[in-house]
């Protein structure tokens, strides 16, 4: 299946989400920044309100490309303890690494939102979109974040993703909406025509659209 761009990804998903249409307890939640664009076409076909879930990597000492975790807006993060416990990474380190991620965490949302409070996800059912799952670890970070936001129900919706990670983190939602699942899956990118940088602007846009 190929996607023409990420709004055509979101339009096609949308039209998987009918039974959430005008719903008053229902929220989409974009991963940042990608994603959003995908979200932003779900929550305009659904009639429901738009936000923005980021997400940091806590990198490890000298490589900040290896992620020994990573954290979002709500919760202690998703962290690979074996990883850790191979490298030796001391408690200090991480506690000093999460603390510089959730300062540039809160920019981030700050620069994205403006003004608008955080959205109140308590009793909601939040509909996470991202533009595909490759490894999934952004989305496992949305997951648990949203999960200690205390929503009700958490749904996933994403138009392609690789079948060994929608297994393991389709059991960590209430729902999937996957519209492809390749055998064959080198990188999301792969199944779009056009997959472009979704910049810093077009996410505050798409925000206060």
């Amino acid at each position: 299946m190929l996607f023409n761009d990420r709004r055509d990804a979101g339009k096609q998903l949308a039209s998987q989400l009918g039974g959430y249409k005008d719903r008053k307890d229902v929220i989409v939640l974009g991963l940042a920044r990608g994603g959003m664009v995908t979200a932003a076409e779900v929550s305009s076909a659904l009639g429901v309100p738009l936000n923005v879930v980021v997400v940091r990597k806590i990198g490890a000492p000298g490589n900040e490309e290896l992620a020994l975790g990573a954290i979002a807006e709500h919760g202690e993060g998703v962290f690979n303890d074996q990883l850790i416990g191979i490298l030796g990474v001391s408690p200090d380190y991480l506690k000093r690494e999460v603390e510089r991620q959730r300062k540039i965490l809160k920019e981030r949302l700050s620069l994205y939102r403006g003004r608008s409070p955080a959205p109140d996800l308590n009793g909601k059912t939040v509909i996470l979109v991202d533009d595909g799952i490759a490894t999934g670890s952004s989305m496992r970070v949305a997951i648990h974040s949203v999960r200690e936001a205390k929503a009700k129900k958490i749904v996933m919706a994403v138009p392609v993703a690789a079948p060994d990670s929608l297994r393991k983190i389709g059991k960590e939602v209430d729902e999937v909406v996957c519209l492809s699942s390749p055998v064959f899956f080198e990188a999301v990118g792969a199944f779009y025509r056009i997959f472009d940088q979704t910049s810093d602007d077009e996410v505050i846009r798409l925000l206060s659209g």
